[in-house]
């Protein structure tokens, strides 16, 4: 065991004593990605120079006892969808519009730096973060801890497989349909998408309003402390939401006795694999155990996968506007075929689309009038074979995530937490859904969940 096995939360309290530098931490971290990151393929771009000077000013830092913010000298990374100064940000594309180094970095990337966070490098997603695997025609295939023939899931795969293998302690990701929670759950690590504004976002995504910036991490307390720090204000993003009343990491001990939780396995009309569905059910029981009033309750709404990609679709299109038929050649020919989907659309269909948010927003505000939170499973399917859409081969990444997607429309907070294995030793999630602005709560539940087991605690194959 090194440092890099350690939470950020762990490493900040050794860092306080005395006992741990982050000069070390950021070496094991470093360390990792030399011994493992060629079997999953997470990284990018790895700056070990500049993350070592970040790390040895961190560590004359808190010998004086003055450290500058509450990440610093943690090992860190950065989705390559993020602008990050200094860095390019290729979107996993050879056609990025622009793959140069920028001299700025976006709002969340700006404010762990300002916190202190050592920074390691940029993490794979596929070309724009369009999909629910990790592949790309500029990075290859980002795969699994648990199993290195299998997907991390994603877009933010880089992400998961990082900071499940404790290549950095904690990770920037995006979800725009899933994008963290879809990698957490393949690879038994933690990840949380906030309430739409609550994390500041520039550019804008082109997929709109769906699009959350959220942290990836292997703990809930992690989540709820990089949450703290990127949920600072960005005067670039229009569309922020006011400072939260109070901290996430205090929320996030606060349990849940006392709460009225619905759980729906299916969500009325979903197929779950036996395995997830068991680790489910025992998940669902551990809520009861820890004090809250748990009932079997559908939401109510089915299935927006048409109108998901109405919008998903008509993001691509624009997304894609610019480019040529030449530079499309060289672009991931599944994301072309959307985005020429996309380009059919009428404005009419646009505003069809944003109406089922509405009505679908409305119905869960009622929901959680009545039920403080939601657990679903993260997915209704394990990890398959890396370098594919979907486990067949064939069709869209949606046809296996109707979990995800419904609450990027909905803009309510949704963590993923590690809730058991399949027969086969691969991870199972949990989702935690609550209403509008309560991210502070669906943290609490997921911390609380992990202090009553033990899955979260579990080594992925590859660091065996």
């Amino acid at each position: 065991m090194t440092t890099a096995d350690l939470s950020a939360t762990e490493l900040l309290a050794g860092y306080e004593k005395g006992e741990i530098s982050p000069v070390q931490a950021t070496q094991d971290a470093l360390d990792r990605i030399e011994e493992h990151d060629a079997a999953v393929n997470a990284y990018t771009l790895v700056d070990a120079d500049s993350a070592l000077v970040s790390a040895r000013e961190s560590a004359e830092r808190w010998k004086a006892g003055k450290p500058i913010g509450p990440l610093d000298g943690v090992p860190t990374s950065i989705k390559d969808i993020l602008l990050t100064k200094g860095w390019p940000t290729t979107r996993g594309s050879w056609v990025a519009a622009q793959p140069e180094p920028y001299d700025v970095d976006g709002p969340p990337v700006a404010r762990v730096r300002e916190a202190g966070a050592v920074l390691l490098g940029k993490v794979t997603t596929p070309e724009y973060a369009w999909k629910g695997v990790t592949d790309s025609p500029r990075w290859g295939v980002t795969t699994n801890p648990w199993d290195a023939s299998l997907t991390a899931g994603g877009s933010s795969g880089g992400s998961s497989a990082a900071v499940g293998l404790g290549m950095g302690a904690l990770s920037l990701g995006t979800d725009a349909g899933g994008s963290v929670r879809i990698p957490a759950a393949f690879t038994g690590t933690v990840a949380h998408k906030s309430t739409y504004g609550r994390v500041a976002h520039h550019p804008g995504s082109p997929f709109g309003t769906l699009a959350h910036v959220g942290p990836m991490t292997r703990t809930a307390l992690d989540a709820a402390l990089l949450l703290d720090v990127i949920a600072g204000f960005d005067a670039r993003d229009p569309w922020l939401l006011d400072a939260p009343p109070r901290s996430f990491a205090e929320q996030a001990v606060e349990g849940v006795a006392g709460l009225r939780i619905a759980i729906s396995p299916t969500l009325g009309y979903v197929d779950v694999h036996p395995d997830v569905r068991s680790a489910f059910e025992n998940a669902a029981e551990v809520f009861t155990r820890l004090g809250a009033t748990v009932e079997r309750a559908d939401p109510g709404f089915a299935d927006c996968v048409e109108p998901f990609h109405v919008l998903w679709f008509s993001g691509a299109a624009k997304c894609l506007e610019p480019y040529s038929a030449d530079q499309r050649a060289r672009m991931d020919p599944a994301l072309v075929e959307i985005a020429e989907l996309g380009a059919t659309y009428s404005a009419t269909d646009f505003l069809g689309a944003m109406a089922v948010r509405n009505d679908m927003g409305s119905l869960m505000g009622g929901f959680h009038r009545e039920y403080d939170l939601l657990l679903t499973p993260t997915l209704p399917i394990p990890a398959f074979e890396g370098g594919r859409e979907t486990p067949s081969g064939s069709g869209r990444w949606t046809s296996w995530t109707p979990f995800t997607y419904p609450f990027n429309m909905t803009q309510q907070p949704a963590a993923s937490v590690p809730c058991g294995f399949t027969s086969d030793g691969l991870p199972v999630g949990l989702q935690i859904v609550g209403p509008r602005h309560a991210d502070g709560r669906v943290l609490a539940a997921a911390h609380a969940f992990e202090q009553a087991t033990d899955h979260h605690k579990q080594v992925p194959t590859l660091l065996r």
